[in-house]
């Protein structure tokens, strides 16, 4: 069973619009340097594009879940304004994030976007 402390990888799939790729990188340049210096606890944030560069995947990785609740805070904003360049399709949660954070998850399964969870961590380590 998976306990608060364990490690929580989130994946975000999002179609990029068209016309916005430009502009999504420059926003993720600056989003990148905010994140680094105002969410500490985030273990990584790795952003990838598809080879037609039509799809953006992002990779958090979180250490536990209140680590994962720290970086959320604000998400709200962030989300609007990443709106403008993106549109998220699925969401993948491995390990077991807070009830809120659960509650926020299924909210968002209700307008369209896929959200699965994956809560049974067996092991492994992160450095």
């Amino acid at each position: 069973m998976s306990q608060s402390n364990d490690p929580i990888v989130f994946i975000s799939h999002s179609r990029v619009k068209p016309g916005k790729l430009d502009a999504l990188r420059d926003f993720l340049a600056d989003g990148i340097a905010a994140l680094q210096a105002g969410k500490p606890r985030t273990r990584a944030f790795l952003a990838y594009l598809d080879d037609g560069a039509t799809t953006l995947t992002i990779v958090h990785v979180f250490g536990d879940a209140e680590s994962m609740a720290t970086h959320i805070e604000g998400a709200d904003e962030r989300s609007t304004a990443a709106s403008e360049f993106i549109e998220t399709t699925a969401i993948d949660i491995y390990g077991t994030p807070t009830e809120p954070i659960l509650a926020a998850m299924r909210q968002i399964s209700g307008s369209g976007v896929t959200i699965q969870v994956r809560p049974g961590y067996l092991g492994g380590f992160l450095r």
